[in-house]
């Protein structure tokens, strides 16, 4: 089964290899002529076939639940803060595919070297920082996110900073929150399964479904950065239990001693 399973990742990792270098290359001479939204959507498109090939190729599909907790593609000015459980680098490809507004994530600058791929996110309005330098970093976050917010657009971040094993739980940071509170647009909180089948730092899919729940819209008005973010980590972790039972033995075995 393993052998199998090698068999169809590689052919995965070989079908985004192949399709990210045209696309790449036409997103680059796109970019020359038009910015912003066309050049958003030509990179989503390549991610959409990403996420269409670990289906095809890996038996890797989704379920989403709670997509009327975001705006809808026809309401261009309500802002939101996505922040999203991250276990694997599938969902950083799926949300793209998958919401119907542009995001725009804050992520480590190292990522633009990236040949093809980090050169076409560099022609997107993204917000890219250097984790090394912190007050800068943040400072570029509230500044950009502000600014992205004004024009509509949804910003995602990732509150425990980096994928976390399967069934485990990392260090929510307060920046989403602090960015949220200082915009003034509510904070959406989301779980996604992605380790079940994409486990982090591996290349070897396995073929199940990734299970997304996008929480109720959090305000942020009046609150506290702190507060916020445990209310956040609070939904998605517990949301994470329901979805993946198997993945938190012992807290399910907690509710179990509880409700006898």
């Amino acid at each position: 089964m393993h052998v199998v399973w090698a068999l169809r990742s590689a052919a995965f990792i070989l079908w985004l290899a192949v399709t990210v270098v045209p696309w790449a290359l036409a997103v680059l001479v796109l970019s020359i002529f038009v910015r912003g939204a066309p050049v958003y959507w030509a990179c989503a498109g390549w991610l959409k076939a990403a996420v269409w090939g670990a289906r095809v190729i890996c038996g890797v599909r989704y379920r989403i639940q709670g997509m009327d907790n975001v705006p809808t593609a026809a309401d261009a000015t309500s802002a939101v803060l996505l922040a999203s459980k991250h276990q694997s680098t599938w969902e950083t490809f799926a949300y793209p595919a998958l919401m119907p507004h542009p995001l725009a994530y804050v992520f480590k600058r190292e990522l633009l070297y990236i040949p093809f791929f980090g050169w076409a996110m560099a022609r997107m309005d993204m917000i890219h920082i250097d984790r090394s330098k912190r007050t800068e970093a943040w400072n570029k976050v509230a500044a950009q996110g502000k600014r992205l917010f004004a024009q509509g657009v949804w910003v995602i971040m990732f509150p425990e900073g980096t994928r976390i094993e399967r069934g485990q739980r990392g260090t929510y940071k307060t920046g989403a929150s602090r960015l949220a509170i200082d915009a003034g647009v509510p904070i959406v909180p989301i779980a996604a399964t992605s380790a079940r089948c994409w486990p982090r730092k591996s290349f070897l899919l396995r073929p199940g479904v990734v299970d997304i729940s996008i929480g109720k819209p959090i305000a942020s008005a009046g609150r506290k950065p702190d507060e916020l973010m445990r209310e956040v980590e609070t939904w998605i972790e517990a949301e994470m239990q329901r979805l993946d039972p198997e993945a938190y033995p012992q807290a399910v075995a907690a509710v179990g001693a509880v409700q006898v």
